[in-house]
């Protein structure tokens, strides 16, 4: 076997043993002292001794060595065997580790470049569509734009808008006034004129004769007219707790919560049919109010009752039409100055249209619109009124 493949301690040792024992030999050698007076050839031999002996020294050294390698091989050799087997799989394993690594970083590589191009592609067709989306907006709003200065350039021009809304106006007045003319001339058809150059000195006193007897004033309060008290506390229950959505005409078909049967019963046996109840915060929430008075007063009264409304505009006006026709039911032929409702924009006709009924001896009832902001004086004289009065804790609509 070669000595390079012994195992480094056994060559350390062997090493070691043999430079001990040169140095061994160097002592001995130089211990001998060197007679002087020795010739050329005493000095010869005597160098070619020592040389003789340090051979011979070397050569012992080899031969106890020799034999202690020998010895120890077997075990060395198996020992390095199983070493150099445990490298090469060791070696083995590492290598296909290494390819392992390799595969998978290049496939780790493929994928990231595969991500980073779809990133890239996703993120240029996103800019594409924002620059698509900013590019039609700015179009949209260059459109807005231009509709924006060219109303400007009618309102300034045209004043479109005011006209648009005095032209709904003035409709809305001439329904009115077309239907207040068309109720006037049926009234007037009616009249019994005296022809011209004749007297008619019994007339009056027959007249006086078919005009119906005089009512006494409508009176609600808990102490007097029992019957009338306890017909008004029925009809609120049946309008709060059993509605009747297709009744007949002037019945309230609408839902009746208990805050609207608080007013009406407030205002019929605490004000006793004469006062003002504080406002729903809407015309639609009074004007359902309203109708529930009406009705149980058209309950009471029958055809005697008339309901006069004011309100200061034509626009009122036709919502208190339009609210009303929904609430009790009833045609657009209900109403006129000579029918069972009659709209006022100014309190003085009023105030005659309820006198005359008065003296014929009908039952007028005053409806006074919130936005109403000073009531007359003459209104109050009349036995059943009804105003809605602002709430200062709630703001007060002004259409």
């Amino acid at each position: 076997m070669n000595p390079d493949e012994l195992p480094a301690d056994v060559n350390a040792n062997n090493d070691q043993t043999s430079i001990t024992d040169a140095l061994h030999v160097e002592e001995d050698l130089s211990d001998r002292p060197v007679e002087e007076g020795l010739g050329i050839q005493a000095a010869s031999a005597q160098a070619l001794e020592e040389e003789e002996k340090i051979s011979l020294a070397e050569r012992v050294t080899s031969e106890q060595t020799v034999p202690a390698i020998a010895v120890g091989s077997p075990s060395s050799m198996t020992d390095l065997e199983q070493r150099i087997a445990d490298l090469q799989r060791r070696e083995q394993t590492l290598r296909r580790e290494i390819a392992t690594l390799q595969a998978s970083q290049a496939r780790l590589q493929a994928e990231t470049a595969e991500a980073q191009a779809a990133m890239g592609r996703l993120v240029q067709e996103g800019l594409k569509e924002l620059e698509q989306r900013k590019q039609s907006l700015q179009i949209s709003v260059e459109q807005l734009e231009r509709r924006q200065e060219r109303i400007r350039n009618e309102m300034r021009t045209t004043f479109a808008g005011v006209s648009q809304d005095l032209a709904i106006r003035v409709q809305s007045f001439k329904d009115y006034l077309v239907g207040s003319l068309q109720d006037l001339a049926l009234a007037a058809e009616q009249l019994d004129l005296p022809q011209p150059g004749r007297t008619s000195p019994d007339k009056p006193a027959a007249m006086a004769e078919q005009r119906p007897p005089k009512q006494a004033t409508a009176q609600f309060a808990e102490q007097s007219f029992q019957d009338q008290t306890k017909k008004i506390r029925n009809l609120l229950d049946q309008y709060r707790n059993q509605p009747d959505y297709y009744g007949p005409p002037w019945q309230l078909r609408r839902t009746f919560e208990p805050v609207h049967a608080d007013r009406v019963s407030n205002w019929f046996f605490t004000q006793g049919g004469r006062g003002a109840v504080r406002t729903m915060g809407s015309r639609l929430q009074n004007i359902l109010v309203a109708s529930a008075t009406i009705s149980i007063l058209y309950m009471l009264y029958g055809d005697r009752l008339r309901a006069l409304v004011l309100a200061q505009s034509p626009e009122r006006l036709g919502e208190w039409r339009r609210g009303l026709q929904d609430c009790l039911g009833i045609t657009r032929s209900e109403f006129g100055p000579e029918r069972g409702v009659g709209l006022f924009e100014d309190p003085y006709p009023l105030t005659q249209k309820a006198d005359r009924l008065v003296k014929d001896g009908l039952m007028p009832l005053v409806i006074i619109d919130e936005t109403e902001d000073q009531i007359s004086l003459s209104l109050l004289q009349f036995p059943l009124w009804l105003a809605f009065a602002p709430n200062p804790q709630m703001p007060s609509y002004s259409y």
